[in-house]
């Protein structure tokens, strides 16, 4: 049986329900990244759920050698178009192991973890993560703030895109986030209904899944901007770790 994000991911719907999502934004985040991370010339980058590759291509477009990896066909097939000599995609489950000790970074942007119905399988997605990069190599999470979230949760909403519309819903489970998505459009016959859900992690959580996999915290961002964590106000939970062990260059 397959997962929601295997299904909704995959539709096109999806990508019409967030086509507003700002490219400005992410070239500035990962151009804050670059400015922070210092990487050398040539490094090996692995994009973790990477979606139609918008991160991807930005990081390769610093001089990095980039791999996306994303469970949805159709995303990796839209991202495909874009592959050269530094930037190549490929259609993979971020639970199963993708090159052992092989990347000197990996990220994993948007919010693109906690997706799954179980801690353990949460668990599978960042212990092979950890098993790409090379030891000392760093992992970049940006995640949600669950305070932050759970404060200005807007309960109910209506997105009109062109001639589709979507009624939205969202509340908190003891462990998740979950977000209802109603689509109503003159080609379906029914309303489609589709779900997302995100685990509501807290920092301490995530420190405690991190040590577990041999990753340590080094530093906390709170948004794009790359200003300081604060569990309260802060929108965004951007985590910087490193793989233990001997740099392996």
């Amino acid at each position: 049986m397959s997962q929601w994000f295997e299904n909704w991911f995959d539709s096109s719907f999806y990508h019409k329900l967030y086509f507003d999502r700002d490219e400005k934004e992410a070239a500035i985040f990962i151009a804050n990244l670059m400015q922070y991370l210092q990487p050398k010339p040539g490094a090996l980058m692995l994009d973790v759920a990477c979606g139609k590759g918008r991160h991807s291509k930005i990081m390769a477009g610093f001089g990095h050698l980039v791999t996306g990896i994303d469970i949805s066909p159709q995303s990796i097939a839209y991202a495909k178009k874009f592959e050269n000599d530094t930037l190549e995609f490929f259609q993979h489950d971020m639970r199963l192991t993708f090159r052992i000790n092989y990347y000197h970074y990996a990220f994993n942007l948007f919010t693109s973890f906690g997706y799954f119905s179980s801690p353990r399988e949460n668990e599978d997605a960042l212990r092979t993560i950890a098993q790409s990069l090379k030891p000392g190599g760093t992992l970049i999470m940006d995640y949600l703030n669950s305070n932050f979230v759970e404060q200005h949760l807007i309960a109910s909403e209506q997105k009109i895109v062109e001639s589709t519309t979507f009624n939205i819903r969202r509340w908190k489970t003891d462990h998740y986030f979950i977000k209802q998505i109603q689509i109503e459009d003159p080609a379906l016959e029914n309303p489609l209904l589709y779900q997302e859900q995100v685990a509501a992690y807290q920092v301490n959580d995530l420190q405690k899944m991190f040590a577990k996999q041999g990753l340590e915290i080094i530093q906390l961002f709170g948004n794009y901007e790359l200003e300081p964590f604060a569990e309260i106000t802060s929108k965004r939970l951007i985590i910087i770790a490193t793989k233990k062990g001997l740099i392996n260059s």
